[in-house]
């Protein structure tokens, strides 16, 4: 019996790590999403420190949007988790392959950035708020405050991580287009992961959809900056 309840405290202990492991990769994506549309915006549009300034606010108050609504889907935490982590993989993933599509569309770039940007932000938003809702119905002994300050100290390392390999790894060896969609695998596969972490409805059919995530990311990853080239030129 003490071997069976010490099996699953380290289960629990296991799954919980997981968790806080995925607080700090959706972090991570976050912010490289945000930087790509504020240096797309910088490059195409010019005046650097207004583009990032009106991304960074487009951005943190559609994030404000997402935490305020993620109350609403806190009865099926762990499935709408999962559904949002999906959506900012596709979204995310195909942010700068869309965006270029546009300009070379001659589609207004201000409005359909922030526009993108918003949705990105309300995504990332919600996130959070479900990741502390799924970390507190596990953890029963531990208080919302010791959640809250875990989940947040991950968020930041997250951040930090990003802050680092966007600039110095990411665009260097990727370019934007490739690193868009790259932050979109992740995601789809933090996705896919938490199904087999969490207790969702319909697992199968949420893995199912990851799948097809993963597969149509990876093949914009292979042919997505030939494509935009041939739109742009």
């Amino acid at each position: 019996m003490t071997a069976n309840v010490g099996h699953g405290e380290r289960t629990r202990e296991r799954r919980e790590r997981l968790l806080l492991a995925n607080v700090a990769v959706v972090a991570l994506c976050a912010l490289v999403y945000e930087l790509l549309c504020g240096t797309l915006a910088s490059y195409v549009l010019g005046d650097a420190v207004l583009q990032f300034s009106l991304v960074l606010g487009t951005y943190l108050s559609a994030m404000g949007v997402g935490a305020w609504i993620a109350k609403a889907f806190e009865p099926e935490a762990e499935t709408r988790y999962v559904e949002a982590e999906l959506l900012l993989a596709i979204v995310g993933g195909l942010s700068v392959p869309l965006l270029l599509l546009a300009v070379g569309a001659k589609v207004p770039l201000r409005l359909a950035l922030h526009g993108y940007v918003f949705v990105i932000g309300a995504l990332v938003g919600l996130e959070l708020p479900l990741l502390v809702k799924i970390l507190r119905t596990r953890a029963e002994d531990t208080t919302f405050g010791d959640v809250v300050s875990r989940a947040l100290a991950y968020d930041y390392v997250g951040a930090l991580a990003a802050s680092l390999l966007f600039p110095l790894a990411l665009v260097p060896r990727l370019g934007l287009v490739r690193t868009s969609v790259l932050a979109g695998v992740v995601n789809a596969l933090v996705a896919l992961s938490a199904t087999f972490v969490v207790e969702t409805s319909r697992p199968r059919l949420l893995r199912a959809a990851a799948g097809l995530v993963i597969a149509l990311l990876l093949v914009v990853f292979v042919r997505g900056e030939a494509w935009v080239a041939f739109v742009t030129d």
